[in-house]
């Protein structure tokens, strides 16, 4: 079977896993691109919350300290690889510290550094943000061939549906702004 030419750059992407995802790690995932290269891909799961640790709680454990009111901000499993490491997506009106942000797109950027998280915690973080701890990454040709298999659908991000919507809400939400009604989608695949 050939593969359908997917050489387009998902960078600030969607990818939204379709019903019959069989992993469990990622069914009902949405997953936010922030790198997709022809060599690589990597993103963060934005719907899916850390049940085990609230924001302030990794802020303590980190001993950072809380200046007045440290603001609420989800925190994720981002994904199974390095999940030691945290990442913020967030807004682009924040510049970190000595570090360059990863800068997707002109409503979006990463920042994987302690200084945002401080910077956060002092309230001069950006507007927006989630904390994803771990990551999704794919090699060369794993993420098109995950596509071309009907694992994922694609859609635009929007800084409405990555940092508004409830974690529960994003999976539908994202399906919905492909235009289609999620009870509508099918676990099974076909090829014509």
């Amino acid at each position: 079977m050939a593969m359908p030419d997917l050489t387009h750059d998902l960078t600030g992407k969607l990818l939204i896993a379709m019903p019959g995802m069989e992993d469990p790690r990622f069914a009902g995932a949405v997953i936010f691109l922030c790198v997709h290269s022809p060599g690589q891909a990597m993103g963060l799961i934005i719907n899916k919350p850390m049940e085990e640790i609230t924001f302030t709680e990794l802020m303590e454990q980190l001993d950072i300290p809380k200046r007045g009111s440290t603001p609420q901000v989800p925190v994720c499993f981002g994904g199974p690889v390095d999940m030691r490491r945290g990442f913020v997506l967030h807004s682009p009106d924040y510049a970190p510290r000595g570090e360059e942000a990863l800068r997707i797109d002109h409503r979006f950027a990463m920042t994987g550094t302690l200084d945002i998280l401080e910077d956060i915690a002092a309230g001069r973080g950006p507007k927006r943000s989630l904390l994803a701890l771990g990551y999704a990454g794919w090699g060369e040709g794993q993420l098109e061939a995950e596509i071309a298999r009907n694992d994922w659908l694609t859609a635009d991000a929007t800084p409405e549906l990555v940092f508004d919507h409830k974690m529960e809400r994003k999976w539908d939400a994202a399906v919905q702004s492909l235009g289609f009604d999620p009870l509508m989608l099918s676990s099974e695949a076909g090829h014509a």
